[in-house]
């Protein structure tokens, strides 16, 4: 009898890391890495200089949170405002700004729907979370997940970004193992591409939306006027 495969919490914070460096890289162009080890921790939180969390629920439950550096949020903020051909000018210069504040939140909310993908088609079963939300802070905020968690366990691994600056992610979650009783296909992951892609061309009809709503408010205003209205 051949032994049935197990996934444990590890496994499952790896799938994480991944979509963190895969998202993140794609994004930005900048080669983000993580650490091969990692640490146990007794409790999550949110650090300075800016972070997020993200609940999650159902197939199991559990709480992320990412805390950044200034430097690294700078650095990741800013390289995907370039890949994206933003102006120089246009780019926020400090990690209090909420243009970062609102870049860095859009993409842990991309992170997050990398991972639950991976998670419905290489476990086959369904997570559901809440709108990430990044926010500067400058103390330290403890963060705990409800007690519906019987034996949580928590964890933390180190980022790298392209320059060696550093964030964390945080990862708590009941202690679980899903069982593989049987052999399945795992289809293939979303490419992370897509994803940038996605949204860039949903931002781009926004912007074209409102071009065409703006002309078309100019072109009443004209014949209003060729009226003496």
């Amino acid at each position: 009898m051949t032994k049935n495969k197990v996934v444990s919490t590890e496994d499952i914070l790896s799938t994480l890391c991944r979509s963190v460096t895969e998202v993140l890289s794609s994004a930005s162009g900048n080669q983000i890495a993580y650490s091969a080890m990692v640490q146990k921790i007794t409790r999550t939180c949110m650090r300075p200089d800016i972070g997020c969390f993200v609940l999650f629920d159902g197939g199991f439950t559990g709480l992320v949170v990412t805390n950044f550096t200034a430097q690294a949020a700078m650095e990741i903020y800013q390289d995907y405002m370039r890949n994206m051909g933003m102006p120089e000018d246009e780019i926020a210069s400090s990690h209090l700004s909420d243009d970062v504040s609102n870049v860095m939140g859009e993409l842990m909310n991309q992170i997050v729907g990398d991972f639950t993908s991976k998670v419905r088609e290489q476990l086959h079963t369904s997570i559901t979370q809440n709108q990430p939300k990044m926010m500067a802070i400058n103390k330290q905020v403890q963060i705990s997940v409800d007690t519906t968690m019987d034996r949580p366990q928590a964890r933390r691994v180190t980022f790298t970004t392209q320059n060696q600056n550093i964030f964390y992610l945080e990862l708590a979650m009941d202690k679980t193992e899903f069982i593989k009783l049987h052999d399945f296909d795992i289809a293939e992951s979303v490419d992370p591409d897509t994803i940038i892609a996605s949204q860039a061309a949903k931002d781009a009809k926004k912007e074209d939306k409102k071009a065409k709503d703006n002309v078309d408010d100019t072109a009443d205003d004209d014949f209003m006027s060729e009226l003496g209205l």
